[in-house]
């Protein structure tokens, strides 16, 4: 997850100090640099990026060039989080098809370099946009942004997995009852206070699973401020944070980008409320339409459902960060926020549950 910025439309250079709790040895990483990574010169400098709740993140600059560091956190960590060797193995194999990823240049699984696991991939310049309203912008330049991360998704979406290397990055089949097991499981482990509505959600989301849908790759984590977008015009050039990706129904993805129009800009950044046609940002009936056409995948015919489900996973993943709050292991000051999103999430979860048929 990342963070929502002070500066609605931030890059993807808003650096700090690196944090002394995620401090990393430098001399080392220079030595593991110059040996795993083609054409690496230092003198390296070493800032962690502002934004991101999972993976701490760090831009590694050169003289001659600028990477990225996504490393797991030192701590207690959930089962199966902070999956840095999966992201490496998922954009590897994207980028290698052309797909607007980072290049990624090496894996170090040898713990005992930094701490933990991590990856270094190029650090893409372009602009990211936190507020979905992208103020400052013209009503053609938003349409065009917002159908360019539609079109991005679904090109991810038209690949066969087993084509390009993936077949067994995730289990096929089951998909939704498998995420409702897991996100409900997470959720659980970093409980910190009983919330009526995630009770009730999680009594019902398992009883009313949609049929499956084709496997796909899934990224999880699919919004507009985890995509790079050119510095003068509209297009992807880099899609970020795959920590949360696998092999999965698409529908998941697809509806998990849409409640961004649904949700209030007064809970989070959100278009609900918003008047899109002054803004020049498509309707959900536009964009269903244009990512079925894309994609080839045809459109989602249960949205209230998918809604549900999208905002009880947004709120376990808040819940998650709540948990690492308590235990001393958020990555960012902005994670005590996050915690606090759990009970308003869940509730507009519920709502969309119960137009489900709940």
């Amino acid at each position: 997850m990342t963070d929502v910025a002070a500066d609605p439309q931030a890059t993807f250079s808003g650096t700090r100090e690196v944090d002394p709790r995620y401090a990393l040895d430098a001399a080392a990483l220079d030595r593991w640099m110059g040996q795993n990574v083609s054409g690496y010169v230092g003198p390296l400098t070493v800032r962690q990026f502002k934004g991101g709740q999972s993976n701490p993140t760090y831009e590694l600059t050169t003289p001659g060039a600028a990477y990225v560091l996504r490393r797991k956190p030192p701590g207690v960590l959930l089962p199966s989080a902070h999956a840095v060797d999966r992201e490496f193995t998922v954009i590897s194999a994207l980028y290698a098809q052309g797909f607007p990823v980072a290049r990624p240049h090496a894996l170090c699984t040898d713990e005992t370099v930094l701490g933990s696991m991590f990856y270094v991939m190029d650090k893409v310049e372009g602009r990211v946009f936190w507020d979905l309203k992208l103020p400052g912008l013209e009503p053609a330049e938003r349409r065009a942004i917002y159908e360019a991360q539609t079109d991005t998704l679904a090109a991810l979406h038209r690949f066969d997995p087993a084509a390009i290397g993936l077949g067994e990055y995730g289990k096929p089949g089951n998909y939704f009852a498998r995420q409702v097991g897991r996100w409900t499981k997470q959720y659980r482990a970093s409980e910190t206070a009983p919330i009526a509505a995630m009770d009730r959600l999680i009594d019902f989301l398992p009883t009313s699973l949609p049929a499956d849908g084709p496997t796909r790759i899934v990224h999880g984590d699919f919004r507009l401020d985890n995509i790079i977008i050119d510095p003068q015009g509209p297009a992807a050039r880099a899609v970020l944070d795959w920590e949360l990706s696998t092999l999965g129904d698409p529908m998941a993805d697809f509806s998990y980008m849409l409640i961004g129009w649904v949700i209030p800009a007064s809970l989070r950044n959100g278009l609900g409320g918003a008047d899109l046609d002054a803004l020049g940002i498509p309707s959900i009936e536009e964009t269903v339409a244009r990512y079925a056409e894309k994609s080839g995948t045809g459109a989602p015919q249960n949205l209230d459902w998918l809604f549900a489900y999208n905002l009880f996973r947004l709120a376990a993943i808040c819940q998650g960060i709540a948990g690492r709050v308590r235990d001393g292991t958020a990555a960012s000051p902005q994670a005590r926020s996050m915690a606090a999103q759990v009970e308003p999430l869940s509730s507009a979860a519920w709502q969309f549950a119960l137009k489900a048929g709940a």
